[in-house]
Formats: C-alpha cells, structure tokens, sequence
C-alpha cells in the first residue's frame, strides 16, 4: 500500500470511527433515557446508571459499524471525486482493485469488529445488563429506605419515608396501594423500621393508619393501629435465577444449543434465524463497502451523476438489509426463507466485484435522468416566478 492507499486508509478510519462514535453516542442516549428511573425511583448513583446503561454500547455497534463503513467509504470516494483525484488516478493508469485496496483494509478491520461483536461480546454486555439490573430492582431495603423521594416498587404500589435515623428508625412514612382496580389503600405512620426474620421481611409501622377507600363509596374506611406489619417478602431480593434470552446466548451456543433448554423446545425456529443472523452479521461490512465502490469509485465528470450513485448506494444497502431482516423474520417458521439473506448477499458481493472488475461506470436509466431535469426544470421556474418582483 502506497502514500496514496495509506491517505485513503487513514481517512477513511478516521471517517469511519467519527460516524461510529457519534451515531452509537446520540442512539445510546435515547436509550439511556429509557432507563433514567434508575436514578430516579430506584436511587442509584450516576456511576451505575451509566455501568448499566453502557452494557448496551456493543450491540449498538454491532448494528451501527456496518452503516457507519458505507456512510464513510461514500464520503471518502465523493470527496476523491469531487476533487477530480478519481479521475486523475484512472489517467494515471491506477487499476480499480489497486484504489479499492486501502478500503477492503478498513472493511477487514470492521469485519473483524463485527464478528467479535456478534459472537461474544454483544451477548456478554445483554448478560451483564440482564444480571445488573435484577440486583438493582431485587434490591429492596435499598431502594425503599431514599428519605424524601416517592418509591416505586412495583406498579401500583409507591413509598415515601420522610427521614431515616441514624439507629435504623424511619420517620414519618406512607405506603399508597393501588395494585388492587377496586380499591385504593393509604397507609400513614409516625415511625417504622424494616425486620428481617425466618418468616421474611417486614414494615413494621408504629402510630398511624389505614385508609381504604373502595371505588363504589363514596367515603374511605380509616382505621387506626399502633403497631402494624406490612410484609415486604413478595419483593425481597432473594437468588433469583436469570433466564437468558436468544439475543443474550453466544454463538457457539446457538450453533450447539442444549436440546434439554427449554427455551430451545419452544423455539427452535428462533435459536436456527438468529444464528443465520448472527454468522452474515460479519459479511454485510463487505458488501456494503463493495456497492458503494461500485457506484462511486468510477471516474465520472459530472455532478449529477455522482448524486444519483449516492442515493443509489443508499437504496441498495436499505434493500439488503431489508431483505436480511425480512428473511431472518419468515425463517422463524420457515427455514427456506434463510436463504433468501444469503442469495441477497451473494448478489451484491457478486454484481459489485464484477462491476469494479470491469471498470463499469453504473448510470441512471434515461428515463430517470430525463425525469429528474424536468423537475429540476419546473421547480427552477417556479422559484423564478415567486422570487419576480411584482409589477
């Protein structure tokens, strides 16, 4: 690799990682945001919220990295055509395959990414990130025990303690339930402390009372009690057995699952379309990056034309993906559609080699292009007349 295929490799990482990182940053946030009530209601700490949160990041780059290689290898090759450098290198005798060099580098790269991504570590952040978050929501005595703060346990069921002492007592307490459609209760007390025995976990409340109030009267039902005992055992965080999903299983267990599962007997078709999913996943930077040579990489002189091979690059990668997607769904239940992933794959790889092998210059049909400057034609005169300054 020459001076020339080391400024197109570097640029193109370069360009590659800028999208990656802030396309997966801005995706991770929406994502985040979903799970703000850990700070919130559960009352964890800023550095939990993003350990948690962060277990994520791998599998939005395991869907992000091959968009972001076509998003770059699509920038780097207009930009060289713009430049007119394309068209300087073809004069200069330079062979398709040799410019395409520095790109196939970059795309091994990603690939390798991809495939370490898909096999292991995206199912290991899922792992994590289902582990972490039943330790923080089983964590009970925790998340109760936040003074000033409105605790949701569950839905329909909500604490609020008004000051926690130093020796363990809880002061000024309300426990509002509303898990029940048909009635509503309001527990209110002085004082409580939370007691762990054989039998459970329990609130014991000191000096309060409980209002009940059914939906069909009018009025609720006060009672008063010194001493009462709400039984916290039902949401006690006790070994809690984790059940992985198909998303979460690593790929050589989806190549070699356990008959005996009992997620593999109810879904067998689920097990057989993600591992299909998963063993594409690392080809699909390949082909992204071979269609957008294949568009782009030609020397061409006009404008026009190079934005056509954009959006043409942009609509056959949004079609393969589709086709991968709408094959992995139908294979659930009908194992022939699998191959329709791969068929579309191979297409692409194959057309786009034949093309760069050939030096073709793709163009739009004639009536595409005929169609594109009347409307270009018509909305020039319209501009023209809108912008005619009245008589």
């Amino acid at each position: 690799m020459g001076s020339i295929g080391r400024y197109i490799f570097r640029t193109t990482l370069g360009a590659f990682l800028l999208v990656l990182v802030s396309l997966t940053g801005v995706i991770w946030m929406t994502q985040a945001l979903r799970d703000i009530d850990l700070m919130t209601s559960q009352g964890q700490t800023v550095l939990v919220f993003f350990g948690i949160t962060g277990l994520i990041v791998p599998l939005l780059v395991l869907v992000i990295a091959p968009i972001a290689l076509v998003i770059a290898v699509a920038h780097v090759l207009n930009k060289l055509g713009t430049d007119s450098e394309i068209i300087v290198m073809n004069g200069a005798g330079m062979e398709p395959w040799r410019l395409f060099k520095p790109f196939l580098a970059v795309t091994i790269l990603v690939s390798f990414l991809v495939a370490s991504i898909s096999a292991y570590f995206a199912p290991e952040g899922l792992r994590m990130l289902r582990r972490w978050l039943t330790e923080v929501r089983t964590d009970l005595v925790s998340n109760i025990v936040q003074p000033g703060r409105f605790i949701a346990i569950e839905r329909g069921l909500a604490f609020h303690i008004q000051e926690r002492r130093t020796n363990g007592l809880l002061v000024g307490l309300m426990v509002d339930d509303r898990r029940d459609e048909k009635e509503r209760v309001t527990i209110l007390a002085e004082r409580g402390e939370i007691l762990k025995s054989d039998r459970g976990s329990f609130l014991v409340l000191e000096d309060g009372s409980i209002q009940r109030h059914d939906l069909k009267q009018r009025d609720p039902s006060i009672v008063l009690f010194d001493r009462y005992a709400f039984d916290l055992s039902q949401f006690a965080g006790g070994p809690q057995v984790v059940r992985y999903s198909i998303r979460e299983r690593y790929l050589w267990q989806l190549m070699w699952p356990d008959t005996n599962d009992p997620q593999y007997k109810e879904q067998p078709g689920q097990f057989r379309a993600e591992f299909h999913d998963r063993i594409l996943a690392p080809i699909y930077p390949f082909a992204f990056a071979i269609i957008a040579y294949a568009f782009l990489g030609a020397p061409r002189t006009t404008r026009q034309s190079r934005a056509w091979s954009v959006a043409a690059v942009i609509g056959c990668v949004a079609a393969l993906r589709t086709a991968g997607f709408v094959s992995t769904v139908f294979g659930v239940n009908m194992p022939i559609a699998l191959a329709g992933q791969y068929i579309a794959a191979a297409l692409a790889l194959g057309g786009g080699i034949y093309a760069i092998s050939r030096g073709l210059i793709i163009e739009p049909p004639a009536f595409l292009t005929s169609s594109a400057d009347a409307v270009a034609k018509w909305i020039a005169a319209r501009a023209e007349l809108v912008m005619r300054p009245a008589r």
